[in-house]
């Protein structure tokens, strides 16, 4: 079965060339157009697409609005379109908040320079999502990710606990799709009494990642900033790789700083959780606990190898919570998971650190 796709843009010529290149992927349908937010809560209950992809900006209902509402009455996969500017990342950090699983820059060729390489990521993230389709409405309808979820009142888990008692000398966490509402949630809950550096890696453009830690530092306890060449990894500080680039950890006998550098031909994921992690095992002395949260893909597995053999503890988001299992999955099948545990096991426990 085709996955069926619902576009939603208040521009005619945007439309028309979103729909031309999804009918070039014989395993892609469009089943309708909405030109507003309203239009598309509207068609999404008639038509019951398995993917949408949803501008932000638009006439009588925005697309955030409709984000919201969709969540609430239909549950269902939405690909934000973003314009590159800091408005425009903080509007779709406002409709990943409000329930959207996934974005993509508006201009295609912002996510590759060679046009036809872009058509083909944008056509493959479609699909993934669409295949996932019925386990992401199943999740998102679980969780109403438009709402605060209520206080969770269980125990930490008796293994987790025993985890976080342990003395670690470096926190890192790497997410891709469903990642941001992640790492909010649990770097939101961290104490401001943390006594260990902090490393974010999350798959995301380069102008999006400066408004990401701008939201992470207004919600958190600890502070929380995008990283700069030469940035030293100090307790209490949290330190979000920079889109479009690479995170490495460099120095040695306790005094680490990061080194951001561009690819390379074969990295794909920029930032990219391997090449994160591979340096960390190279550099960082003492046990390190590097988790791994929702994501496509299997970014973190090769990298997540490289610190098991120098003793780290490597923990993977569980399915059920996940939007994605695609990077926990990874390191679960690989026999790599010291504990399997749901975000909101995670995030109590490191409230615990």
């Amino acid at each position: 079965m085709p996955v069926r796709v619902l576009i939603v843009d208040d521009s005619i010529f945007i439309r028309k060339r979103v729909a031309e290149i999804l009918a070039e992927t014989p395993d892609i349908e469009v089943v309708g157009q909405a030109c507003n937010g309203r239009e598309a809560v509207r068609m999404v209950s008639e038509l019951q697409p398995d993917v949408v992809t949803m501008d932000v900006e638009m006439p009588e209902m925005n697309g955030i609005a409709a984000v919201k509402q969709i969540m609430e009455e239909n549950p269902t996969p939405i690909l934000m379109f973003s314009v590159a500017t800091r408005e425009g990342a903080r509007a779709t950090l406002d409709a990943l908040e409000a329930g959207a699983v996934d974005f993509l820059p508006k201009q295609l060729d912002q996510i590759n320079s060679n046009r036809e390489t872009a058509k083909q990521l944008f056509c493959s993230r479609i699909r993934l999502l669409g295949q996932g389709s019925k386990h992401l409405k199943q999740q998102l309808c679980r969780n109403d990710r438009g709402a605060k979820p209520p206080r969770d009142s269980r125990p930490v888990p008796a293994s987790a606990r025993r985890l976080v008692t342990q003395s670690y000398s470096l926190l890192v966490i790497a997410a891709s799709t469903g990642g941001p509402v992640a790492i909010q949630k649990i770097v939101s809950g961290i104490s401001d009494r943390l006594a260990i550096p902090v490393l974010l890696i999350q798959h995301m453009p380069g102008n999006f990642t400066s408004s990401f830690a701008e939201r992470l530092n207004r919600d958190a306890k600890i502070e929380v900033r995008e990283a700069k060449h030469g940035d030293p990894l100090k307790p209490g500080l949290a330190l979000l790789a920079p889109g479009g680039y690479q995170l490495e950890v460099q120095g040695g006998r306790a005094s680490y700083s990061v080194s951001i550098r561009d690819s390379r031909e074969n990295e794909h994921y920029q930032p990219c959780a391997d090449v994160a992690f591979a340096s960390i095992a190279e550099h960082v002395r003492g046990p390190v606990l590097a988790v791994v949260l929702t994501g496509m893909g299997a970014d973190g597995k090769i990298g997540a190898e490289q610190l098991k053999k120098k003793g780290a503890s490597i923990w993977a988001q569980a399915e059920e919570s996940c939007t994605v299992y695609g990077m926990p999955k990874a390191i679960v099948d690989a026999n790599l998971a010291d504990r399997v545990l749901a975000l909101d096991e995670i995030a109590r426990a490191f409230a615990r650190l």
